[in-house]
C-alpha cells in the first residue's frame, strides 16, 4: 500500500517556488541560503523564472534602503498579488528590508498577499513554504551567480550610527558569522567551483569585534585564503572610521587577496561628515586614503558619495568635486539623498531640490568619467590576469582583479580571434581602452 501511494505521489507535479531578489548583494547572499534549504527539503525552487503554473508560489526578498528600491519592492509585489488575484499563481510570501521595515503597513494595504516576513525570518518562511530548517545544510547554498564567483557574507546589521542610514532599522546590530563557519563554507563553494569570494557586510572591518572582543578581519581573510581552489578573495563595503590597517598586511601578502578595496566615504566637508554621524573628518579622510595607497601602492579604491543631503551648501559640493578631481578614485558612485523615516537624518529639513541632487551626481560622475578614462588609458600595452565572466555577443567579458561584477570595469576580448571558458582566468593584453571598459587578446604568458 505504502509503495502504491508513493508512486501516485511521484507522478503529482510539485508546485515551484520561485524566488524573486530585489536589492543588494546581501539580498542574493539571503535568497541562496534560502533556496539551499528549500532544497535541502527536496522542494522544487527556481531563481527568477518566467514560467510559472496556477498552484506556484512566488516568495519576493524586497529592498528598503531607498525610496527607489522601495518602489521597485512594491510594484512588483503588487505585480504577483494581482497575479495571485487572476488565478495564475498559487500563493505570494514577501520577505526581506521593505517587509521587516514596514510589515504592518504592507498587510493592511496589500491583503492578499499570503504572509511577510522580515529579514531574520528563516525558519518561519520555511515553516510556511512547508520545509524544516537544516542544521546540517549551513554552508550550502543554491547560487545565483555564475558559479564561479560567490557573494560571501560574513556579519550581518550594523553598529555604525550613521545619520542617513536606515540599515539598522531593517538588519539590527552588527553580528559577526563564526569563523569555523565561513571556512567551512568557503570550503564547499570551492568544492563545487567558485574561485572567486567577494566579501559583503554593512561593515567587514568590524567583523570579529562582538564574537572575539577584537577585529579579525585580517585573520579571516588569510584563513580564507589557505582554501583550496579560491583564487580571488575581494572586500567590499569597509568602513572608515577605525579602520584595520593590519588588513592591507594580509593584502600584500597573499597573491590570491585582491589588491581591491570598496570603502564608502559618503562625502568629504567637515560639515557633512559631522552632520553625517561618519565618526571622521576631512583630513582624517585624506590620511586614511593616502596611508592605504602608500601600503598597497597598486590597489584599486572604490568609494560611493552622497549629493544632496540635508544643509548641503554650493560650498560643500564645490569642495566635494575638487577633492574628488585631486583624489582620482579608481572606481566612483554617486547617488541622491533619500529622505528615511526614523533615521537621525529625518529630523533634518530635506532641503535640496530633487533636480539640484540629480545635477550634483552628473556633475561628480562627469568627473569621474574623465578620471576612469585616463586611469583606463595608463592599461593599454599592459598585460592582466582576467577571470572571465560570460560570452556576450562577439565578446568575452570578464574582469581584472581590481574590478567587482556589476559595478565595476570590464574587459572585452574578441570572440572571434580566441576561446575563453566562463570561470576560466587567462591572461589579456590590453590594446584599447574607453570609459569604463578595456579591449583587449587572450595572451600566453
Amino acid at each position: 500500500m505504502n509503495t502504491k501511494i508513493a508512486k501516485i505521489k511521484s507522478t503529482i507535479k510539485q508546485p515551484k517556488i520561485n524566488v524573486i531578489t530585489l536589492g543588494c548583494s546581501k539580498n542574493i547572499y539571503d535568497s541562496e541560503v534560502l533556496m539551499g534549504q528549500l532544497r535541502g527539503n527536496n522542494l522544487n525552487v527556481v531563481h527568477e523564472s518566467d514560467k510559472m503554473g496556477k498552484d506556484d508560489i512566488v516568495v519576493i526578498n524586497t529592498c528598503g534602503f531607498i525610496d527607489n528600491a522601495k518602489q521597485e519592492s512594491i510594484d512588483t509585489i503588487l505585480q504577483f498579488s494581482e497575479l495571485k488575484e487572476a488565478g495564475k499563481i498559487g500563493k505570494v510570501v514577501v520577505t526581506g528590508c521593505l517587509s521587516e521595515r514596514y510589515k504592518p503597513e504592507l498587510e493592511s494595504e496589500i491583503t492578499n498577499v499570503d504572509a511577510f516576513f522580515g529579514t531574520n525570518d528563516l525558519h518561519n518562511i520555511l515553516h510556511e513554504l512547508g520545509a524544516n530548517y537544516k542544521h546540517e545544510l549551513i554552508g550550502e547554498r543554491l547560487l545565483t551567480t555564475p558559479s564561479h564567483f560567490a557573494y560571501f557574507k560574513i556579519a550581518e546589521g550594523c553598529n555604525r550610527p550613521c545619520s542617513f542610514c536606515a540599515i539598522p532599522l531593517m538588519r539590527g546590530k552588527h553580528l559577526s558569522k563564526p569563523m569555523e563557519e565561513l571556512v567551512n563554507e568557503a570550503k564547499i563553494l570551492a568544492k563545487n567551483g567558485t574561485k572567486e569570494l567577494i566579501l559583503i557586510a554593512q561593515d567587514l572591518t568590524y567583523y570579529g569585534l562582538d564574537l572575539y572582543g577584537i577585529r579579525k578581519l585580517d585573520e579571516l581573510m588569510r584563513r580564507l585564503s589557505d582554501v583550496p581552489g579560491i583564487e580571488w578573495i575581494r572586500l567590499q563595503y569597509a568602513y572608515p572610521s577605525g579602520f584595520p590597517m593590519e588588513i592591507l598586511d594580509a593584502m600584500n601578502e597573499r597573491d590570491n587577496i585582491c589588491k581591491y578595496l570598496d570603502m564608502p566615504l559618503q562625502h568629504i566637508t567637515d560639515n557633512m561628515l559631522k552632520s553625517m554621524r561618519r565618526g571622521t573628518t576631512k583630513q582624517k579622510t585624506i590620511d586614511l586614503v593616502n596611508q592605504i595607497r602608500d601600503k598597497v601602492p597598486n590597489i584599486a579604491m572604490r568609494t560611493t558619495l552622497i549629493c544632496g543631503y540635508p544643509g548641503e551648501t554650493e560650498y560643500d559640493f564645490e569642495e566635494m568635486k575638487d577633492w574628488v578631481a585631486e583624489t582620482k578614485f579608481d572606481r566612483l558612485g554617486c547617488f541622491t539623498y533619500s529622505h528615511e523615516e526614523k533615521t537621525h537624518a529625518h529630523t533634518l529639513v530635506d532641503d535640496i531640490p530633487d533636480e539640484v541632487k540629480q545635477q550634483r551626481v552628473d556633475d561628480i560622475m562627469e568627473i569621474q568619467q574623465g578620471i576612469s578614462f585616463d586611469i583606463n588609458q595608463e592599461k593599454v600595452g599592459k598585460t592582466f590576469k582576467v577571470l572571465i565572466d560570460k560570452k556576450e555577443g562577439n565578446f568575452f567579458v570578464g574582469r581584472t582583479e581590481f574590478d567587482s561584477p556589476e559595478v565595476d570595469n570590464e574587459v572585452l576580448i574578441d570572440a572571434t580571434t580566441g576561446y575563453a571558458a566562463n570561470g576560466s582566468f587567462v591572461h589579456v593584453k590590453i590594446d584599447r581602452a574607453e570609459d569604463f571598459d578595456l579591449y583587449g587578446q587572450i595572451v600566453k604568458i
